[in-house]
């Protein structure tokens, strides 16, 4: 935040937070100096002490909150509390009624999922369940906050001040609830969640539903909290020790990137090497081992699209003649070597890059993301002794934290284009969108028949976008792109040698329209024109002059709708005419009318050009 100071040493500037802030330090920044050249700070800050209803989960307790009466039909509802895990897992709350109403919060991917369903009708052709998804990265052991505000079907979702408005799906305004409201988990198999879903584990704070607070309810022991094996009023820190890998065998270890590449880990062993890398997305383990007579290699390779910002873990199992992999603790591949073939590890162990010489070199360039849980021979990896250098060395990473970051969210490629990112940047991906550029932002299409009879297109069915980069997608339409030549007796040369030598010349045109616009258009690319002499197309019609863009009713200012400068630019279902001398001789004879705005249903035009006549002599 910036705030501005006082401009003089006499006066002074308060600032008041709309909103408050939840914070153990505070660093008071000068950003800029005064014009004459100094600077000072002199600042008081006033703030509330903060107590905090913090209730540690353990991934098996469920907080019940039990309704005064057993059914509710709730109409409003506002739920609010903070949380924070180091899981990508969780159901936070839950709620549900026999007749099919629920209201599921849970974690998805790192992801926050709202479910709620207000109720479907009888046939089942109206569905009330509704979904929307929210924020990223949500296991990074942060606080976050929520807030759930519903009234009839409207919903306020706001994740860390950031808020979604929908409203939900079906014909149902209140929420059917029986008994009890969980957080925490659920105690029983529930309709929208079903089974296999994990019970949240991490910290809840201030826990709010409609005006009663969960978390010091639940303190003086007003609530059912019996499924806790040890429930704490504290939160109690992870000891996963996080590992942030910059760009610069065990065994077992989880990690979490946005790159589809990079070493994970290296060793030299007494006989040849172990390397476990990313490669496209998937884990692949390279195993050399070379004796007196041979030179054995086991591949090792499982998973997909693992560089998706997740935790993922990995745990390779190497025995004598046996090497299994497993990936998010299922069994990937196995390998079984029917000659003898013995593994014997290294004493130093490469995390994310290697650097030094070796006879077979990693064949991938350094890993850029977290790692944590790294074990060993199954013995935890000291990481500690590691930072304080009295076991290995560490370069170019941070330990104790992940800097990761969510480039996609929010999206910044519009008009649908997908997102992929690498830990240092993102990119579009535009195919089947309509859109070209970085952002999918500039139309591959023209904003109209007009503008594809401009560049010779005929007849035919086209894909335009009217607003361009706007919001509205490209459709279809049927392009008639309608010319007419006007044919002479005498040549084009002749023509032009009489208008040439005469005084005055002068030709008609007329334009009968019903739905079929002339000359104004949003771009200001007329519909209809004609082509003169020399071939020119000409954008202003009979009873107007050159370089004005308007019909004889326009001039008169007379014309059917006064915004208009045509009667036809009015668009009117009952027909309607704009008609005029041509009398800049220069310009004629008229020797083609090219006429645009008749592909739509309803629209119909009559185009009338005149006899060119002269008289007089200019000489």
């Amino acid at each position: 935040m910036a705030f501005s100071g006082n401009s003089n040493s006499e006066s002074s500037v308060r600032h008041e937070l709309q909103l408050g802030i939840v914070a153990r330090f505070l660093r008071l920044i000068p950003l800029d100096w005064s014009e004459e050249g100094r600077i000072g700070l002199r600042i008081e800050v006033y703030g509330c002490s903060y107590w905090s209803d913090v209730i540690n989960f353990d991934g098996q307790g469920v907080i019940s909150y039990r309704f005064k009466v057993k059914k509710m039909k709730i109409i409003k509802d506002v739920i609010a509390l903070r949380f924070k895990t180091s899981e990508s897992e969780g159901v936070i709350l839950h709620g549900e009624g026999q007749q099919g109403d629920y209201i599921t919060l849970e974690l998805h991917k790192a992801k926050l999922l709202l479910q709620i369903n207000l109720g479907s009708n009888q046939y089942g052709s109206i569905l009330g369940h509704t979904s929307v998804t929210t924020g990223s990265l949500l296991d990074d052991n942060h606080w976050h906050s929520v807030v759930i505000e519903r009234y009839r079907r409207n919903v306020n979702f706001t994740l860390d001040r950031h808020t979604q408005h929908f409203r939900t799906n079906g014909e149902f305004d209140h929420l059917d609830l029986d008994y009890e409201l969980n957080f925490g988990g659920m105690p029983y198999s529930g309709k929208p969640v079903g089974g296999g879903r994990k019970n949240f584990k991490g910290c809840m704070e201030s826990i709010n539903y409609n005006g009663d607070n969960i978390t010091d309810l639940a303190r003086r022991k007003k609530l059912d909290t019996s499924s806790f094996r040890n429930l704490s009023f504290s939160c109690v820190e992870t000891h996963t020790f996080p590992v942030f890998l910059t760009p610069a065998v065990f065994l077992g270890f989880h990690f979490r990137t946005w790159n589809p590449d990079g070493l994970l880990l290296f060793s030299n062993l007494d006989d040849g090497i172990l390397e476990i890398s990313l490669e496209e997305g998937k884990v692949k383990v390279h195993i050399n081992v070379t004796t007196a007579t041979k030179n054995y290699r086991v591949d090792l390779s499982s998973g997909s699209g693992l560089n998706d910002g997740q935790w993922h873990s990995i745990r390779l199992v190497a025995k004598e003649n046996f090497a299994m992999l497993t990936i998010n603790g299922e069994e990937a591949s196995a390998v079984r070597s029917t000659s003898p073939l013995s593994i014997t590890t290294g004493g130093t162990y490469h995390l994310g890059g290697y650097f030094l010489q070796t006879l077979f070199p990693p064949t991938q360039k350094s890993f850029q993301g977290c790692m944590q849980a790294i074990l060993v021979d199954d013995q935890p990896a000291d990481l500690h002794a590691v930072e304080r250098g009295t076991v290995g060395a560490f370069e170019n990473v941070s330990l104790d934290m992940c800097a990761i970051i969510d480039r996609c969210m929010p999206n910044h490629c519009e008009h649908g284009g997908g997102c992929r990112q690498t830990w240092d940047s993102f990119s579009c991906t535009c195919d089947g969108t309509g859109y070209t550029g970085a952002t999918c932002h500039t139309s591959i299409y023209e904003p109209s028949c007009e503008a594809y009879k401009h560049l010779g297109s005929s007849s035919d069915t086209y894909w335009i976008d009217p607003d361009g980069s706007g919001p509205l997608s490209p459709f279809k339409v049927n392009c008639n792109m309608t010319e007419e030549n006007v044919n002479y007796s005498a040549t084009i040369d002749q023509m032009t040698a009489i208008t040439t030598s005469a005084e005055y010349c002068e030709q008609s045109i007329a334009y009968s329209c019903r739905m079929s616009r002339l000359l104004n258009t949003p771009d200001g690319t007329p519909y209809t024109w004609w082509v003169g002499r020399g071939s020119e197309k000409h954008f202003y019609w009979g009873g107007s002059g050159p370089g004005i863009q308007k019909c004889a009713c326009g001039i008169d200012r007379n014309c059917t709708d006064p915004k208009y400068d045509c009667n036809c630019d009015a668009d009117h279902k009952q027909w309607r005419e704009d008609s005029g001398l041509l009398v800049y001789k220069d310009h004629l004879p008229v020797s083609q009318v090219a006429v645009g705005d008749t592909n739509r249903s309803g629209s119909e035009a009559k185009l009338t050009v005149g006899p060119l006549r002269c008289q007089g002599d200019s000489k």
